[in-house]
């Protein structure tokens, strides 16, 4: 009878874990089968390329960089919106900060939440309709002097000669 008490005990604990490894199996695997895309954010100081994960689905978009431990230097997430939308992000269950740039149609950025901290479930928007949300790792926009009004394009718009998925280019007029 101990022993059965003390199985169930440790099955228990191993259950109630609060991050077990197959949930970090299911991120790795969740990440590897991601679309990733060129994007180019072009500012005073140049272009800069990032090759991003694009969050297309309801269920990809719900899920975003959620659970993440690390973002690449140059890496990060598109979240397009099509249509157009007002945008509103949140960071519950994203465990490092991150940068969140609200791009309008026009391909410019509206407006850029900084560093916006882990966990928080206070709503981020730029209070207008974009066309997408980028998503970097914290404080990268300012480490590259990204700023509002620079501007952002992506898929064969931004790497005119890679293979990239259709439907997923963005070329607006400079």
């Amino acid at each position: 009878m101990t022993r059965l008490l003390l199985a169930a005990l440790l099955l228990g604990i191993t259950a109630c874990s609060s991050h077990p490894a197959s949930a970090d199996k299911a991120d790795a695997s969740a990440a590897a089968t991601q679309i990733r895309l060129p994007l180019v954010i072009r500012n005073a100081k140049g272009n800069h390329r990032f090759d991003v994960e694009v969050a297309r689905s309801p269920q990809e978009q719900e899920r975003g960089l959620m659970f993440r431990t690390s973002i690449e230097t140059d890496g990060g997430m598109l979240f397009p919106m099509s249509p157009p939308r007002t945008a509103s992000f949140w960071m519950e269950n994203t465990l490092v900060p991150l940068d969140m740039l609200f791009i309008r149609t026009d391909g410019s950025i509206a407006f850029i939440k900084a560093n916006a901290e882990p966990y928080s479930r206070i709503p981020v928007s730029a209070g207008i309709p974009v066309a997408a949300v980028l998503e970097l790792r914290g404080g990268r926009a300012a480490e590259l002097g990204i700023a509002p009004e620079d501007r952002v394009r992506w898929g064969r718009c931004a790497a005119p000669a890679e293979k990239v998925a259709d439907g997923l280019d963005f070329c607006p007029a400079p």
